[in-house]
């Protein structure tokens, strides 16, 4: 195996194979059926995905682009833990935050709406829609996170330029009979924080 590579061992054969063939191959990942794979659970290994996106494997920062993305191809949500699934094992890794970064946003604008869509970490573009929506979390000092739906349980962290660039894309709108304000993306609303309460910070 490339000296680069991750030296897996005997727990984790699975995920040294799709590295080798990522390291020998220069074509795209595409997403497997991870949902669809049932293999049995072989424990954790020493893999952490920090808050700011990185990659990292006992300790070391996984510098390769291509790998990190093929591993975040065989990401899946199982309850209370994050796997990485092949179709003989899965094991557990520790994410520190959400599994991905919101870092760009795209506003598509036609005749009677906007739709909008926001960039991962790994260039992939997803829209905000009801399958993919948007949630926001309040900080104790009133402060907001995003999160952004990627795909099955798995949530993009918007980054705070992201988060600004939200903000300034909000609008006022009723929801559950008051004014809220938050994000619309074609037919979906997407309420951030009551209207009275954002008109209060400073």
């Amino acid at each position: 195996m490339d000296d680069k590579l991750p030296s897996f061992g005997p727990v984790a054969s699975g995920l040294a194979t799709f590295a080798r063939e990522a390291a020998a191959s220069d074509r795209e990942a595409a997403l497997p059926p991870v949902d669809l794979w049932n293999p049995p659970y072989c424990g954790a290994i020493p893999m952490c995905i920090a808050r700011d996106g990185r990659w990292f494997y006992q300790g070391t920062p996984i510098e390769r682009p291509a790998l990190a993305r093929l591993f975040s191809t065989l990401l899946r949500r199982d309850k209370d833990r994050y796997v990485l699934v092949t179709p003989v094992e899965c094991v557990g890794i520790e994410v520190e935050d959400a599994p991905f970064l919101a870092v760009e946003m795209r506003c598509e604008t036609g005749e009677d709406e906007t739709r909008i869509s926001l960039r991962t970490n790994f260039d992939d573009w997803v829209p905000v829609d009801a399958a993919h929506p948007l949630r926001f979390e309040t900080l104790p000092d009133g402060g907001l996170k995003p999160y952004h739906r990627v795909r099955g349980d798995l949530w993009a962290l918007a980054t705070r330029a992201l988060l600004y660039e939200l903000i300034d894309a909000a609008t006022v709108e009723p929801c559950h009979g008051q004014s809220w304000f938050g994000i619309r993306s074609g037919d979906c609303f997407f309420a951030m924080a009551k209207a009275e309460e954002m008109e209060e910070k400073p």
